[in-house]
Order: C-alpha cells, then structure tokens, then sequence
C-alpha cells in the first residue's frame, strides 16, 4: 500500500511550494481565526524542511505498522487525530502543524491495541512501537518539550490514537460476537 508515501509526498510537495514561491511563510497550520479546513492541511504544513525530514522519517514507519492492521485502522487514527484537535484548533492560542500530531496518534494507537486485544500480532506491534520510538513519549509533556514545539499538538494526537484503539477494538469485539 503506497498511502503512507502519497501523503507524505503531499507534505514535501507543500512545503517545497513553501519555500520555492512562499519563501518559507506559507502555512496551511491550524490556529486561532483560521478556517475549519485547516484541521486538514495542519498535518501537510511544516515550519520548514528540518521539521519535515524528522517527520517523515517516523511517519512512515509507524504507518506500516498500523497499517499491519489494516487500511480501517489506519483511516480511524487519522479520523481520530483530527477529532482531538478540534478543541486546540478552537481553543489554543498558538497555531499547530506538521506530522507529529498523526505520528503521536500512530504512536498512541499501537501502543493501547495490544493492550486491548492481547493477541499476539496486536501485542508484537505495541512492544515493538514502545522498543523503537517509546523515546518519544516525553513529547507529549509541555516541561519536557523545546519551546516552539507543539507539545499540545502531540497530545491531542496521542489521544485520537488512543480513541482509535479504543473504537477499532470495539469494532473487533463486536464481529467476534456475532454469530
């Protein structure tokens, strides 16, 4: 499945455009006073290709291991992390961008679904997102992240992570009972 790649692509081809024409003030980021649809383009928006580059190189990783689970797990992390930052967008007073909200989803969700599922491919794919980038988890504390990072914007994708798990694990229960 080429969409991890194609989304990611998405967000180089903005910020290219950023920098190439915008000279690198373009931003699509959620913020206060800005539209409704920019819940959407905040993850393609980039504060430059720095910010980019770290991004992608967890990005697509972690959509892999999602997406062992399957497209509709992937698709409820993503529904799920624009969900939970509504509140920032609607709320917080500083902008937000970039694909570490939907990576701390990715995050969030494989970490809990082993935890809820206890099957052994659920459980493999949480201990193995918590090996490799369990490192990570400190970023969603505001005494622990660098100023200028949206702490708020990982928080609020961890936690549409974890309503996906919680929703796909729902899900899973639900046509397992059925006859």
């Amino acid at each position: 499945m080429l969409l991890p790649w194609i989304l990611l692509g998405l967000a180089w081809l903005l910020e290219l455009l950023d920098q190439l024409i915008g000279a690198g003030r373009w931003s699509l980021a959620m913020g206060p006073g800005t539209p409704w649809w920019t819940l959407f383009t905040a993850p393609f928006s980039h504060g430059g290709l720095g910010h980019l580059l770290t991004n992608s190189l967890v990005f697509v990783p972690l959509s892999y291991l999602v997406l062992i689970r399957g497209f509709k797990a992937y698709l409820a992390v993503w529904i799920g992390v624009i969900l939970m930052e509504i509140p920032i967008w609607l709320l917080w007073p500083v902008g937000s961008h970039g694909l570490s909200g939907v990576i701390y989803g990715l995050l969030g969700y494989l970490l809990l679904i082993g935890w809820l599922e206890r099957h052994p491919l659920a459980l493999a794919l949480s201990l193995t997102a918590l090996l490799l980038y369990g490192s990570a988890l400190p970023g969603l504390l505001p005494w622990l992240t660098p100023a200028g990072v949206s702490w708020i914007g990982h928080a609020s994708g961890f936690a549409g992570g974890v309503v996906a798990a919680l929703a796909v694990s729902r899900q899973q229960r639900r046509s397992s009972a059925r006859p």
